[in-house]
């Protein structure tokens, strides 16, 4: 398992909302997100972590809520995240020097090989 570089958001108004995700393109999207080399990976490994935890595989999405001290919070984990161009996920892996395409079709791999163990485990 592996962990993309994190992306941090900055929003220009003062939340992430539908308006800052999709119809401003004033919104900030860092990464590298700026964070010690250390925070980063404390942050990626309980990313893993909580993934693991709820009984997730392959690929997904974690989020963190960072407070002005620097104290991050674990948000949700996302088993469904977007693949548009605003997408958090295509970003990361393009930081990390995965292609789009690339990204698909390690997905799709991931994919096709769960459920060829399915199959596998229920016939």
């Amino acid at each position: 398992d592996e962990a993309l570089p994190i992306i941090r958001i900055v929003p220009k108004n003062e939340f992430y909302d539908f308006e800052a995700k999709y119809l401003r393109d004033d919104t900030e999207y860092r990464c590298p997100s700026g964070l010690s080399a250390e925070k980063e990976a404390l942050i990626q490994q309980e990313a893993l972590q909580a993934f693991r935890t709820i009984g997730c595989s392959d690929w997904g999405r974690v989020d963190f809520l960072m407070d002005e001290e620097g104290n991050h919070y674990f948000l949700e984990v996302n088993t469904s995240p977007g693949m548009t161009d605003h997408s958090l996920v295509p970003m990361a892996a393009k930081a990390a020097g995965i292609s789009f395409d690339e990204l698909v079709v390690k997905i799709l791999s991931m994919t096709l090989s769960d459920n060829n163990k399915a199959h596998i485990n229920v016939g």
